[in-house]
C-alpha cells in the first residue's frame, strides 16, 4: 500500500538520481504535529529514548495480534492512555527517567474534554476520540480527478463512574451504550460513533446526521430517565464562526457551548437495547 500511511516508512534505499538517494531513511510516521515546541521536543526525546533502548536491548517478546480491537479499544483516549502508561513503566524500568505528566498536555489537546454531568451518584464524562476517516475513490472535477475524504464520521467516548450493573442504563439517542469495564471499579467506558454532518460526498449517503446526541441515564427499576445531557456538533442557535479561535480558552469556549447539562429525554424514553457487536465490544454505531 501507500508507505505514507504506514507508521514506519523505509525509504531511500536505492534511488538511481543521486547518491544522497541511496543512504536510507526510516521514517516515524502517524505523529501529529503538536501545537507547542515543548510538546515537540517531549515527542522527539522519547523516539531518541526508544531508539536508543532498542538498540541496547532488542524487543524479543512476541508481537500481539490485536485485529479488530485497533479500530475498537484502541481508539478511545482511556485505554490509550493506560497503554501509554505501560509503555512509560517499561521505560522507567529500562533506566530512562520519563514521567507521564511529560504528555498530559498531548492527551488534553488529542482528546479534549466535551463535559461532565452528575446524576444520582453518577458521574459522566464526554471526550473526543480517533476515528479513521476513509479515502474515497476518484471522482471527476474541474482540471482532473479528486479524492474525497468522508470527514462526516466522528466518535466520542462516554465514560462512566460509579455504574450499578443490575439497574441503570446509559443510552444515546434512545440505544443502549455497550458499556465495558476498565478495571477500577465502577467505571466504565463505550464509544459512540456517529455521522456528525453530511457533505456531498461520503459513505452510507443516505443516512442522515445524528445530531444532537442525547445522553439519558435510565432507571430500569421505574423505567425513567434520570438525568443526561445534550451535544451539539455545531453552534445549538446555528452560529457559523468565520475565524479560528485565538487560543485554547476561546476553542475550549466554543466546545462547551455545545454541551448542554439538561436536555435529555423526559419521562419513559423508549430505550432500544442494541446487541453488543463481537468484533467491536466497546463501539456503539448510530448508523447501523
Amino acid at each position: 500500500g501507500n508507505t505514507h500511511r504506514s507508521e514506519f516508512c523505509i525509504d531511500k534505499l536505492y534511488s538511481p538520481d543521486s547518491s544522497t538517494g541511496r543512504l536510507g531513511l526510516l521514517e516515524l510516521r502517524a505523529f501529529e504535529m503538536p501545537p507547542h515546541a515543548r510538546m515537540s521536543v517531549a515527542q522527539q526525546l522519547l523516539l531518541r529514548a526508544l531508539v536508543a533502548r532498542f538498540w541496547k536491548e532488542p524487543y524479543r517478546a512476541p508481537v500481539t495480534r490485536w485485529g479488530t480491537e485497533l479500530h475498537d479499544r484502541f481508539l478511545l483516549p482511556t485505554f490509550i492512555q493506560m497503554d501509554f502508561a505501560d509503555i512509560m513503566a517499561e521505560m522507567r524500568q529500562a533506566g530512562y527517567g520519563f514521567d507521564d505528566a511529560w504528555f498530559a498536555p498531548h492527551f488534553e489537546f488529542r482528546f479534549p474534554l466535551v463535559g461532565e454531568v452528575q446524576s444520582r451518584g453518577i458521574e459522566l464524562t464526554l471526550r473526543n476520540a480517533l476515528e479513521p476517516w476513509h479515502v474515497m475513490g476518484e471522482e471527476g472535477a474541474i482540471g482532473g480527478t479528486v479524492r474525497f475524504v468522508d470527514s462526516s464520521v466522528e466518535r466520542l467516548q462516554v465514560r462512566a463512574t460509579g455504574m450499578s450493573d443490575d439497574r441503570f442504563l446509559l443510552a444515546v439517542n434512545g440505544r443502549t451504550l455497550p458499556l465495558q469495564p476498565t478495571g477500577t471499579v465502577g467505571e466504565h467506558v463505550a464509544g459512540v460513533r456517529y455521522r456528525a454532518w453530511q457533505p456531498p460526498s461520503c459513505l452510507h449517503p443516505t443516512i442522515p446526521p445524528h445530531a444532537p446526541l442525547v445522553f439519558d441515564l435510565v432507571d430500569t427499576w421505574t423505567g425513567r430517565s434520570l438525568g443526561g445531557c445534550q451535544y451539539h456538533v455545531s453552534h445549538p442557535g446555528g452560529r457559523s464562526f468565520e475565524t479560528f479561535p485565538i487560543n485554547a480558552f476561546e476553542a475550549e469556549s466554543r466546545r462547551l457551548a455545545r454541551f448542554f447539562r439538561m436536555g435529555h429525554t423526559p419521562g419513559e424514553p423508549q430505550v432500544k437495547v442494541s446487541p453488543v457487536e463481537r468484533e467491536f465490544p466497546f463501539t456503539l454505531d448510530l448508523r447501523r
